[in-house]
């Protein structure tokens, strides 16, 4: 495992970062699969703020790949961009922030930008709640800009 200290005194995992990193590039490709394969099988996504499609919380691998495979259904090209590394806010605990392009059935093309707040535990993603702004995904997380 890589560390990275920190100017609050305590040490991150770049393989937190990584992790999120290579799922958001698998659900680019389509590969759900590749996107799973680092998220506890117990697994909880909270898209309950989503202003789009299939606003809700989905547990488990099932739940999530459903919902993955109806998003992903709706549009002839989705994907995700990380505007930064992902920042770990504290031990196991990463915001990431990014903008998701869209292009539907009918050729328009669409943005969308929100943050993730992402919590890890050994080496397994166990939950991503969607939130519109890095502030209020920081703000979720107890912690200010």
């Amino acid at each position: 495992m890589h560390w990275i200290e920190r100017d609050t005194g305590w040490a991150m995992s770049q393989d937190n970062v990584e992790i999120v990193r290579r799922s958001a590039d698998a659900y680019s490709r389509g590969d759900l699969d590749g996107t799973l394969e680092d998220w506890a099988p117990d697994v909880v996504l909270d898209w309950s703020n989503s202003r789009g499609l299939d606003a809700g919380v989905y547990r488990g691998h099932d739940e999530i790949r459903a919902f993955m495979e109806r998003f992903l259904a709706a549009f002839d090209e989705a994907r995700v961009e990380l505007l930064d590394d992902p920042t770990e806010v504290e031990a196991g605990l990463l915001v990431a922030e990014n903008i998701t392009y869209l292009r539907g059935r009918g050729g328009i093309q669409v943005q969308a930008r929100s943050a993730w707040l992402i919590t890890m535990r050994d080496g397994e993603t166990t939950s991503l709640t969607l939130y519109h702004t890095k502030r209020e995904a920081l703000e979720a997380a107890g912690v200010s800009e």
